[in-house]
Protein backbone atom coordinates (compact mmCIF):
# COMPACT_ATOMS: atom_id res chain seq x y z
CA UNK A 1 0.00 0.00 0.00
CA UNK A 2 1.36 3.52 -0.57
CA UNK A 3 1.59 5.60 2.42
CA UNK A 4 -0.60 8.28 1.55
CA UNK A 5 -3.57 5.73 1.62
CA UNK A 6 -2.34 4.00 4.61
CA UNK A 7 -2.27 7.42 6.82
CA UNK A 8 -5.34 8.21 5.19
CA UNK A 9 -6.81 5.00 6.82
CA UNK A 10 -5.29 5.63 9.77
CA UNK A 11 -6.74 9.09 10.33
CA UNK A 12 -10.15 8.03 8.99
CA UNK A 13 -10.17 5.19 12.46
CA UNK A 14 -8.91 7.95 14.79
CA UNK A 15 -11.70 10.19 13.83
CA UNK A 16 -14.17 8.38 16.10
CA UNK A 17 -12.11 8.08 19.20
CA UNK A 18 -12.46 11.83 20.17
CA UNK A 19 -16.11 11.82 20.39
CA UNK A 20 -16.41 9.55 23.50
CA UNK A 21 -13.08 11.42 25.14
CA UNK A 22 -15.13 15.06 24.70
CA UNK A 23 -18.13 13.58 25.93
CA UNK A 24 -16.98 11.78 29.20
CA UNK A 25 -15.06 14.72 30.09
CA UNK A 26 -17.84 17.13 29.18
CA UNK A 27 -19.89 14.60 31.58
CA UNK A 28 -17.23 14.59 34.10
CA UNK A 29 -17.50 17.89 34.79
CA UNK A 30 -21.15 18.35 34.73
CA UNK A 31 -21.09 15.84 37.63
CA UNK A 32 -18.73 17.89 39.80
CA UNK A 33 -20.45 21.24 38.77
CA UNK A 34 -23.39 19.91 40.12
CA UNK A 35 -21.74 18.89 43.30
CA UNK A 36 -20.23 22.20 43.89
CA UNK A 37 -23.76 23.41 43.52
CA UNK A 38 -25.17 20.90 46.03
CA UNK A 39 -22.42 21.50 48.39
CA UNK A 40 -23.27 25.33 47.94
CA UNK A 41 -27.10 24.78 49.05
CA UNK A 42 -26.55 22.73 51.92
CA UNK A 43 -24.08 25.19 52.76
CA UNK A 44 -26.00 28.28 52.57
CA UNK A 45 -28.83 26.44 54.57
CA UNK A 46 -26.85 25.69 57.10
CA UNK A 47 -26.01 29.27 57.05
CA UNK A 48 -29.59 30.57 57.48
CA UNK A 49 -30.72 28.21 59.97
CA UNK A 50 -27.29 28.58 62.38
CA UNK A 51 -28.26 32.50 62.09
CA UNK A 52 -31.72 31.89 63.28
CA UNK A 53 -31.03 29.79 66.08
CA UNK A 54 -28.56 32.70 67.00
CA UNK A 55 -30.70 35.34 65.98
CA UNK A 56 -33.65 33.30 68.97
CA UNK A 57 -30.74 32.82 71.62
CA UNK A 58 -30.36 36.23 71.18
CA UNK A 59 -33.63 37.18 71.98
CA UNK A 60 -34.07 35.14 74.33
CA UNK A 61 -31.15 36.06 76.07
CA UNK A 62 -31.96 39.45 76.25
CA UNK A 63 -35.53 39.05 77.23
CA UNK A 64 -33.53 37.23 80.36
CA UNK A 65 -31.38 39.74 81.77
CA UNK A 66 -34.32 42.32 81.55
CA UNK A 67 -36.70 40.00 83.23
CA UNK A 68 -34.15 39.34 85.83
CA UNK A 69 -33.69 43.23 86.00
CA UNK A 70 -37.70 43.74 86.56
CA UNK A 71 -37.63 40.82 89.00
CA UNK A 72 -38.94 43.29 91.87
CA UNK A 73 -42.61 43.14 90.30
CA UNK A 74 -42.48 39.66 90.69
CA UNK A 75 -45.57 37.77 93.65
CA UNK A 76 -44.09 36.39 96.66
CA UNK A 77 -43.80 32.58 96.84
CA UNK A 78 -46.76 30.51 97.15
CA UNK A 79 -47.25 27.29 99.14
CA UNK A 80 -44.95 25.37 97.41
CA UNK A 81 -42.55 22.08 98.48
CA UNK A 82 -39.01 23.84 98.87
CA UNK A 83 -37.76 21.27 96.53
CA UNK A 84 -40.13 21.80 94.09
CA UNK A 85 -39.57 23.63 90.80
CA UNK A 86 -41.95 26.20 89.35
CA UNK A 87 -43.69 24.45 86.56
CA UNK A 88 -45.90 27.47 85.12
CA UNK A 89 -43.15 27.45 82.34
CA UNK A 90 -43.84 24.38 81.23
CA UNK A 91 -48.02 25.34 80.34
CA UNK A 92 -48.48 26.82 76.94
CA UNK A 93 -51.21 28.82 78.79
CA UNK A 94 -48.82 31.09 80.87
CA UNK A 95 -47.38 32.64 77.37
CA UNK A 96 -49.93 32.18 75.16
CA UNK A 97 -54.16 33.07 75.06
CA UNK A 98 -55.94 35.66 77.27
CA UNK A 99 -54.66 34.31 80.42
CA UNK A 100 -51.07 34.16 79.26
CA UNK A 101 -49.11 35.02 82.71
CA UNK A 102 -45.52 35.42 80.18
CA UNK A 103 -44.98 39.14 79.20
CA UNK A 104 -42.95 40.89 76.72
CA UNK A 105 -40.18 42.86 78.01
CA UNK A 106 -39.51 44.74 74.53
CA UNK A 107 -41.98 46.36 72.16
CA UNK A 108 -40.26 45.25 69.00
CA UNK A 109 -37.51 42.83 67.83
CA UNK A 110 -35.77 43.16 64.84
CA UNK A 111 -35.80 40.48 62.32
CA UNK A 112 -37.71 38.06 64.58
CA UNK A 113 -41.50 37.02 63.73
CA UNK A 114 -42.40 37.78 67.75
CA UNK A 115 -41.06 39.80 70.78
CA UNK A 116 -39.17 37.49 72.84
CA UNK A 117 -41.46 37.13 75.95
CA UNK A 118 -40.72 35.95 79.84
CA UNK A 119 -42.06 35.35 82.82
CA UNK A 120 -40.86 35.46 86.28
CA UNK A 121 -41.95 32.86 89.22
CA UNK A 122 -41.08 32.42 92.76
CA UNK A 123 -39.61 29.27 94.01
CA UNK A 124 -40.64 28.77 98.06
CA UNK A 125 -37.49 28.08 100.10
CA UNK A 126 -37.53 26.27 103.01
CA UNK A 127 -38.52 27.51 106.44
CA UNK A 128 -34.58 27.41 107.59
CA UNK A 129 -33.67 29.23 104.66
CA UNK A 130 -34.07 32.93 104.48
CA UNK A 131 -34.36 35.35 101.32
CA UNK A 132 -36.49 34.83 98.36
CA UNK A 133 -35.44 32.58 95.07
CA UNK A 134 -37.07 33.34 91.85
CA UNK A 135 -37.24 31.27 88.88
CA UNK A 136 -36.84 33.87 85.34
CA UNK A 137 -38.05 31.82 81.51
CA UNK A 138 -37.27 33.26 78.75
CA UNK A 139 -38.77 32.79 75.32
CA UNK A 140 -37.28 33.99 71.85
CA UNK A 141 -37.52 33.68 68.01
CA UNK A 142 -36.12 33.71 64.93
CA UNK A 143 -37.97 34.69 61.70
CA UNK A 144 -38.88 31.48 60.81
CA UNK A 145 -41.45 29.08 63.27
CA UNK A 146 -38.66 26.79 64.14
CA UNK A 147 -36.25 29.05 65.42
CA UNK A 148 -36.94 29.60 68.96
CA UNK A 149 -34.77 29.52 71.85
CA UNK A 150 -35.52 29.27 76.06
CA UNK A 151 -33.46 30.16 78.76
CA UNK A 152 -33.58 30.07 82.08
CA UNK A 153 -32.08 32.19 85.42
CA UNK A 154 -32.69 31.16 88.69
CA UNK A 155 -32.06 34.11 90.89
CA UNK A 156 -31.24 33.04 94.88
CA UNK A 157 -31.74 36.46 97.14
CA UNK A 158 -30.51 36.23 100.06
CA UNK A 159 -31.75 39.72 101.68
CA UNK A 160 -34.43 40.40 99.67
CA UNK A 161 -34.28 44.24 101.47
CA UNK A 162 -30.56 44.14 99.77
CA UNK A 163 -31.72 43.05 96.52
CA UNK A 164 -28.40 41.27 96.30
CA UNK A 165 -28.86 37.73 94.44
CA UNK A 166 -26.51 34.37 92.81
CA UNK A 167 -27.80 34.14 89.61
CA UNK A 168 -27.64 30.28 88.40
CA UNK A 169 -28.03 30.45 84.34
CA UNK A 170 -29.27 27.27 82.24
CA UNK A 171 -30.27 26.24 78.99
CA UNK A 172 -33.67 24.64 78.16
CA UNK A 173 -32.33 22.06 75.32
CA UNK A 174 -36.20 21.36 74.01
CA UNK A 175 -39.63 23.21 74.06
CA UNK A 176 -41.67 22.27 76.93
CA UNK A 177 -44.91 22.65 74.74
Amino acid sequence: MKPAIKRAIERHSQRGTVLPIVLMLAAMMLVTASAWLQMSLVAARSTVAMRERVQAFHAADSALIRCARMLSAALPAASQSPRDEPSRWRLKTSFEGPAALAFAPFADWPYARRVPQCLIESWAKSVNEAGASYLVTARGFGATADSEAWLQLRIDVADVADGVGTPHWRRVVARPF
